[in-house]
């Protein structure tokens, strides 16, 4: 039984990482095919063949949060715990993808885990364990923070751009500014690779250790990168325009020069995240925030406010959903545990 439920979160681990390059494509692509820097099937492809490369070339975030900050109970309680907090987020990305509002995988994730964690303590079958503070810490306070940094920065970053490029004519910023574009699309997406594949490495390990398959700080096997680069790159082939159009058209009226500081930005701040300091930050908060923010730099109004606090409204609800359907999930799941 223990085998087979390991497969069973092994595979809703798959369809998480599918619907997260399903659903997340969309922040690398919008802003280049809304300003016709790419078109949509040149900039797919780069998005998805970018996130490939992300997810082999980082691990270190994986193991960091497989092994240091979240801790599982051993056998089926901590595979189910795991199989709830998968269901939670996956449902929670196909409904924000239908709604058409950017969220973040990371706090559907979290707020599953966290959730059918609260529901297995509840039943007496332990709970998600972590150290003093440190996934509040490592966590959520980074998440939390990353789009107020995002908007700033990014608004910042427009008087910069403006005065970078001030004693040349509009067609030249613009044909300049799109080709910066096409470039930055496949930065984020590598930054993307490397934060969000990220995750889906963290809960195949976090299985395999509760299943008793792997021990502590062996580290991770090699067919989990590919496991978990192939499948997020498979969602990203398939592209979620329905979010695109939100971040690319709805949202804000945005150029070109401020689409490219928007990728600026968010791209550097995944980076920054996934190789120096290690923490986990959400690409949807970083690149929509500063979209926002690159946006809202202007003389006169562009950003559809009506839409921007549908979307806050949404990431505001969106750990706290998914915890309640993480706990739903496991109530469920327990009686066949």
């Amino acid at each position: 039984m223990e085998l087979f439920l390991l497969a069973v979160v092994i595979l809703a681990s798959g369809c998480f990482a599918f619907i997260n390059g399903f659903h997340d494509v969309s922040n690398s692509v919008a802003t280049p095919v809304r300003n016709r820097a790419l078109t949509p099937t040149v900039a797919v492809v780069l998005a998805a063949f970018f996130n490939f490369i992300g997810v082999l070339l980082s691990t270190g975030l994986a193991i960091l949060l497989g092994e240091t900050i979240i801790g599982l109970p051993a056998g089926n309680a901590g595979l189910g715990i795991l199989l709830a907090g998968l269901l939670s987020a996956c449902c929670w990305g196909i409904y924000t993808w239908w709604r058409r509002m950017p969220s973040s995988s990371t706090h559907a994730l979290v707020g599953g885990l966290l959730g059918a964690g609260a529901a297995s303590a509840f039943l007496g079958s332990g709970g998600v364990a972590s150290g003093d503070g440190l996934v509040w810490r490592q966590l959520f306070l980074p998440l939390l923070l990353s789009p107020v940094l995002a908007f700033a920065l990014a608004w910042l970053a427009v008087y910069v751009a403006t005065w970078a490029v001030r004693f040349r004519t509009p067609s030249e910023v613009h044909r300049g500014t799109r080709m910066l574009e096409a470039v930055l699309a496949g930065a984020f997406s590598l930054g993307h690779g490397m934060q969000d594949g990220q995750r889906t490495m963290s809960v195949v390990l976090l299985a395999l250790i509760a299943a008793g398959q792997l021990a502590d700080g062996a580290g991770i096997p090699p067919w989990v990168p590919l496991f978990a680069a192939a499948l997020l790159s498979a969602g990203a082939l398939c592209g979620g325009w329905r979010i695109s159009h939100t971040l690319g058209s709805r949202l804000v009226r945005i150029d070109p020069l401020r689409g490219a500081t928007a990728q600026t930005v968010s791209s550097a701040m995944l980076f920054l995240g996934a190789i120096t300091l290690h923490i986990p930050l959400s690409s949807t908060h970083t690149m929509a925030a500063a979209i926002l923010g690159a946006g809202a730099n202007q003389r006169f109004d562009t950003v559809r406010w009506r839409v921007a606090n549908r979307m806050l409204g949404t990431w505001a609800a969106t750990a706290f959903a998914s915890a309640l359907f993480g706990a739903i999930f496991y109530l469920a799941l327990d009686p066949l545990l």
